[in-house]
């Protein structure tokens, strides 16, 4: 008979399991990703598996607090589309598709949720669908893009990371090609990993440049095509195995780790201020 405190994918539950992992307190996990280019070298399922990956991971190394959902595959990459094989969902789309998941569970009992995502245009659509989550239910989701995990160590990148800051760390670079080397060696066209430095960082620019683990002044949205002839940002001819396993088990160890706190954390009840009582209720998208 499966123990439900050990069982991990939301998946393999039984509907009158999924009440006993409610009464746990069980926090679903949902990984959200895309399916994009990565260049010469990486295949278009880079995203959805890191997500994926380290949201498993993290649910296996605490299964009485977590269960982790199959990924959110697609997501939003219009600005990917001059290179072929990228699978675009439209933003307003891919919100309502995972508020759909965040609302289904927050109506069958879960109280917490956390959405790992995998794709860096997907995440202020997936902040979105955590604010969506707490005003239309009376739910607590939070979120995160995983290698945000990788900096709750401040110095962690020194153990690691050898590549240029900004920029040798974004799309296909010495990060994500890492992780692919060690989760998936044989899907990496090793002959082909070739660095290439975006030209939004070439322009030396103080004021816009682009790097996972950090934020330029102001914000420039182009094409991928405009700052990428390859489609790789970043240098990835310094990507290792052996990093993609240390940043693997960094990024899910502290998922594992906020799990747990997450879980015990007290989340406060709403107060309303007003000194009248709202003559009309709020007003908010529910399809």
């Amino acid at each position: 008979m499966p123990n439900v405190a050990e069982i991990y994918h939301f998946d393999e539950l039984t509907w009158p399991e999924v009440n006993e992992a409610v009464e746990m307190g069980k926090i679903p996990i949902i990984p959200t990703g895309a399916v994009e280019q990565h260049g010469h070298h990486l295949p278009l399922k880079v995203d959805h598996l890191c997500a994926n990956a380290v949201a498993t991971e993290a649910a296996r190394l605490k299964p009485h607090y977590a269960l982790v959902l199959p990924p959110v595959s697609y997501g939003y990459v219009h600005h990917v589309m001059d290179f072929p094989g990228s699978l675009n969902i439209h933003h307003e789309h891919f919100v309502q598709y995972v508020l759909g998941i965040t609302k289904s569970l927050a109506y069958h009992g879960f109280k917490k949720m956390i959405i790992v995502n995998g794709h860096g245009s997907n995440h202020n659509l997936v902040d979105m669908v955590a604010r969506r989550t707490i005003v239309e239910t009376d739910a607590s989701c939070t979120f995160c893009s995983w290698w945000q995990l990788l900096k709750v160590h401040p110095d962690f990148d020194n153990q690691w990371r050898e590549s240029v800051f900004p920029g040798g760390c974004s799309h296909a670079g010495e990060l994500e090609t890492s992780m692919l080397l060690y989760l998936s060696p044989e899907s990496v066209r090793k002959d082909k990993i070739k660095s290439e430095i975006a030209k939004t960082n070439q322009r030396g620019s103080k004021y816009i440049w682009g790097d996972l683990f950090g934020k330029s002044a102001m914000g420039l949205i182009e094409w991928t095509s405009q700052y990428s002839d390859s489609g790789v940002m970043g240098e990835a001819e310094k990507a290792t195995a052996e990093k993609g396993k240390i940043v693997f088990e960094e990024a899910s160890k502290n998922l594992a780790e906020f799990i747990e706190e997450y879980h015990g954390m007290e989340i406060a009840a709403r107060t309303r201020h007003q000194a009248q009582e709202p003559t009309f209720p709020l007003s908010f998208p529910t399809d």
